[in-house]
């Protein structure tokens, strides 16, 4: 093993601790912001880890989009419902029925693509391919067409949460004649 492939699966490993452990952060934060902000971390290692693939494109765009807006609107949304705890509500069971639904998706995308993974050795492009725009809406439409498709409902079922929890409720006003 060269001193190079050393050094590049040292960082590679150094890289996947850093975004598992910023990951758990995110997770086990009680506060919001700093939650936001592990969650940047996390963004951060991955785009480090696109870079260390040769994927610059996959890179770039994972940066301006999840590091750069995606962040940027979490933390107006967390600045804007203002959540501690004494006005944070309690989750109904209806809600965690959802977050349970929704968990379950995201697992059958997690594994429907690993599924898919398994073929791509024997048709893999040459590596000048790898991170070409070309070669990734190719891979997409074809054989990823179903976790795509499966993941733009759950963004849609996103959006509508997200609307849902900022409508503000109007207070019920007793109507006695």
């Amino acid at each position: 093993m060269t001193n190079n492939v050393a050094l590049t699966l040292n960082l590679f490993y150094f890289l996947s601790f850093v975004s598992v452990f910023t990951a758990l952060l995110v997770v086990f934060s009680k506060n919001p912001v700093y939650s936001v902000l592990y969650l940047v971390l996390t963004f951060v290692s991955i785009f480090c880890h696109y870079i260390l693939l040769s994927s610059q494109f996959l890179a770039i765009v994972h940066l301006i989009v999840y590091a750069g807006a995606i962040m940027v609107l979490f933390l107006y949304v967390i600045m804007f419902l203002n959540l501690n705890h004494e006005t944070e509500p309690h989750k109904s069971n209806l809600l965690k029925f959802a977050a349970t639904i929704c968990a379950s998706m995201l697992l059958i995308i997690l594994v429907a693509s690993l599924k898919g993974a398994g073929g791509m050795e024997t048709n893999s492009p040459s590596p000048s391919m790898i991170g070409s725009v070309k070669n990734l809406g190719h891979v997409l439409f074809t054989d990823f067409l179903l976790p795509f498709e499966v993941a733009s409902i759950l963004l849609l079922a996103a959006m509508v949460g997200a609307v849902m929890i900022a409508k503000n409720e109007k207070p019920q006003t007793d109507k006695k004649p």
